[in-house]
C-alpha cells in the first residue's frame, strides 16, 4: 500500500511530502515527492509510557478498541492491579486477552504484590514468581518498585527482584513520590530508571540529573502535566508521557494525543513533544514498535495537523485499526476471572465508638494522589462518631473483599457529598471495597451493591441506586468499552449531583487506600501514616 502525506521525521527534525510504501506489516520505503496537494501528516503512533489498563475498567482488548481512535499504538502496561487480585493468573489473563487484538501491549512483572504488609490482598507475587515472569518474552520490564523505603534501605527481597530484572537485561520502573536529594540518589542507584510519580518540577529535576527518565502523568485523578512540562525544554531526551490511570469516560475522549496538543499549545518544540510521545519509550524499553523508518513495523498515524493532533487514521503492523474517530477493531468474547468472597454487611458494622470529637482526617486533593493529614471535628451521637456534613468531614470505610472481616472506618474531607454514599471495589492497591458516605446506612447499601455484583462502582442517593458491574477481577468489565464509558458517565454524574465537586470522584476514591502515597490513607487493617509507614490512631487525644 502507498500513502502520500507530510512525513514528520522526528529525529532529523524535518517535515516534507513523501510517499510511504508498506506491505506485509512493514515499511518498505519512504520517498520524498513534490506536490502542491494538501496532505495530512504521517508520524509514528503514540505510546503510553506507563498505564494500568485495569484502571480504564476495561479488559485489554476493549481498552485497545478505544485507545487506537486517539492514535495510541502501544502501552507500557503494569498488570499490578489484577495481580493483587488474582496473582499470576491475572497477569496471564491480561497477556492472553491483549493478544486477541491488533494492539501492542508491553506488560511488566508486578514488583509489589501485595504492595505493603499493611493491607489484605488477594494474592502474592514472590521472588520466584518474578524470576518466572522475567524469563518470559511477554514480560518486558520490572514494573514500578513502589516499596521505596525498602529500595533505599536495600531490603533483601526488594533487591533480589531488581537483580532478577537486571539479569535478564530488562528495565526497572520506579515509583518514588516526593523523593529528592540523598534519598532520590539512593533510590536511583538501586536500579529504577523511570518515575511517573513526580509532582513538583524540583523533584523531577533531581531525578533527571540522576539519570531517570520522567514519565509526565496526566490521568483521570493525578494530573502533573502543568507542573512538569517545562522539563522538556532542557531535557527532551529524558521525557515521556503517560496516563497511569485513566477511567473509561476519559479514554473515550482522548489519550496521549491530548498531552501532545497541550504541550505544543504551551509553545514546546513539536519535535521534542513527538519524541516524548512516540520514540523515547521505544528506545528505553526496546519495543518492537515502528518508528516510521524503512523495514520498521508499519505502526503509524495520520493526523490533520501538528497542533490539535486530530487523528485521521491509525495503523498497527500495516492494518488500519481506526479511522476518523471510529474503531475498526472488532469486539472479542471475553472470559471472566475473579476473587471475591465476603458476606453482605449491616449498617451496624460501620459504627465507630467515639473517643472524642477531634480526629485525624484524610484530605483528598483534586488532581493529586497525595493526601495530607489534617485535624477535624466530627459529630458524636449515642457514643458513636458520625460525619460532620457542615464541615465536609465524611465517614470513609474499607471492607475486606477476600474474606469476612469487620470494616475499618475513618474520616475524609473534600468529597462534598450532601446525601447518600459512593463505593468502589477499584481500591488501589489491594482492591478491597472502599466507600465514602454521609451515614452508615448509605455506606452499607453502596457496599452491598458491590458485594452482590462481585465488583463494581456504586452510588446510592435516596431511593436511587446505581451500579456499574465490574465482574473481571472486580475491577474490569468485558462489555463494550463505549457502553462502559457511558455507564460510568451516568454514575459519575450522580456522584456530582450528590454534592461532589471533585473532577473524578470515583478515581479519587480508588486511591484513598493507596498506602504507598503519603500522607494519610486507610486500609482494611487501619488508618495508615504514609510518612512513618505505620498505623496511627483516628482520634486525637
Amino acid at each position: 500500500m502507498i500513502i502520500h502525506a507530510q512525513f514528520v521525521d522526528i529525529l532529523a527534525r524535518k517535515i516534507y511530502p513523501a510517499e510511504v510504501a508498506f506491505e506485509n506489516g512493514r515499511i518498505l520505503q519512504i520517498t520524498p515527492i513534490e506536490t502542491t496537494e494538501s496532505l495530512p501528516y504521517i508520524l509514528p503512533g503514540f505510546i503510553d509510557a506507563h498505564v494500568h489498563v485495569e484502571s480504564s475498567m476495561l479488559v485489554p482488548s476493549e481498552f485497545a478498541r478505544l485507545a487506537v481512535c486517539h492514535g495510541t499504538v502501544a502501552t507500557i502496561s503494569d498488570p499490578h492491579e489484577i495481580a493483587n487480585v488474582c496473582g499470576i493468573e491475572g497477569v496471564d489473563y491480561m497477556i492472553e486477552n491483549g493478544k486477541q487484538v491488533p494492539f501492542k501491549f508491553y506488560f511488566g512483572a508486578p514488583s509489589c504484590v501485595p504492595a505493603t504488609p499493611f493491607e489484605t490482598a488477594g494474592a502474592e507475587v514472590n521472588a520466584k514468581d518474578i524470576e518466572n515472569l522475567m524469563s518470559r518474552p511477554e514480560i518486558h520490564y520490572l514494573a514500578e518498585m513502589m516499596n521505596w523505603p525498602g529500595t533505599v534501605n536495600r531490603d533483601p527481597l526488594v533487591m533480589e527482584k531488581i537483580k532478577i530484572a537486571q539479569k535478564y537485561g530488562k528495565p526497572v520502573d520506579g515509583h518514588a513520590p516526593g523523593l529528592k536529594g540523598e534519598l532520590a540518589e539512593k533510590y536511583v542507584s538501586a536500579g529504577p530508571s523511570t518515575d511517573h510519580e513526580c509532582f513538583t518540577y524540583e523533584e523531577a529535576l533531581d531525578k533527571v540529573k540522576l539519570g531517570m527518565k520522567i514519565a509526565i502523568r496526566e490521568g483521570s485523578a493525578a494530573k502533573n502535566f502543568e507542573a512538569l512540562i517545562d522539563l522538556i525544554d532542557d531535557y527532551p531526551e529524558m521525557i515521556m508521557f503517560c496516563s497511569d490511570d485513566k477511567h473509561p469516560d476519559n479514554l473515550a475522549i482522548s489519550h496521549i494525543n491530548e498531552l501532545a496538543a497541550r504541550a505544543v499549545a504551551k509553545g514546546k518544540d513539536v519535535f521534542d513533544v513527538l519524541k516524548a510521545s512516540c520514540l523515547t519509550p521505544i528506545s528505553h524499553y526496546s519495543l518492537k514498535v515502528g518508528q516510521l523508518r524503512a523495514d520498521d513495523p508499519a505502526d503509524f498515524i495520520l493526523v490533520k495537523d501538528l497542533k490539535d493532533f486530530q487523528v485521521l487514521a491509525t495503523y498497527i503492523d500495516g492494518e488500519k485499526v481506526a479511522e476518523n474517530g471510529r474503531t475498526l477493531i472488532y469486539p472479542i468474547k471475553n472470559e471472566i476471572i475473579n476473587n471475591f468472597d465476603t458476606d453482605l454487611k449491616n449498617p451496624e458494622d460501620f459504627k465507630l465508638k467515639s473517643k472524642g470529637n477531634q480526629v485525624r482526617v484524610i484530605e483528598a486533593l483534586d488532581g493529586q494522589l497525595i493526601t495530607p493529614e489534617i485535624s477535624g471535628e466530627i459529630l458524636e451521637k449515642d457514643g458513636f462518631a458520625e460525619s460532620n456534613l457542615k464541615k465536609d468531614i465524611l465517614k470513609i470505610a474499607v471492607v475486606n473483599r477476600y474474606q469476612n472481616a469487620e470494616p475499618v472506618v475513618a474520616f475524609i474531607k473534600n468529597f462534598g457529598l450532601k446525601n447518600g454514599a459512593i463505593a468502589s471495589s477499584v481500591g488501589h492497591d489491594s482492591h478491597n471495597i472502599i466507600s465514602v458516605g454521609v451515614n452508615d446506612e448509605s455506606i452499607c447499601k453502596a457496599v452491598n451493591l458491590i458485594i452482590q455484583a462481585k465488583g463494581g462502582v456504586s452510588a446510592v442517593s435516596g431511593d436511587r441506586d446505581e451500579i456499574l458491574p465490574l465482574p473481571v477481577g472486580g475491577i474490569m468489565s468485558a462489555s463494550d468499552g463505549y457502553e462502559v464509558a457511558a455507564a460510568y458517565t451516568r454514575i459519575d454524574k450522580l456522584a456530582k449531583e450528590m454534592g461532589s465537586n471533585l473532577n473524578s470522584p470515583f478515581m479519587t476514591l480508588s486511591f484513598m487506600a493507596l498506602l504507598v502515597i503519603p500522607d494519610l490513607k486507610l486500609s482494611d487493617k487501619g488508618l495508615f501514616d504514609g510518612q512513618k509507614f505505620e498505623f496511627t490512631d483516628i482520634f486525637l487525644f
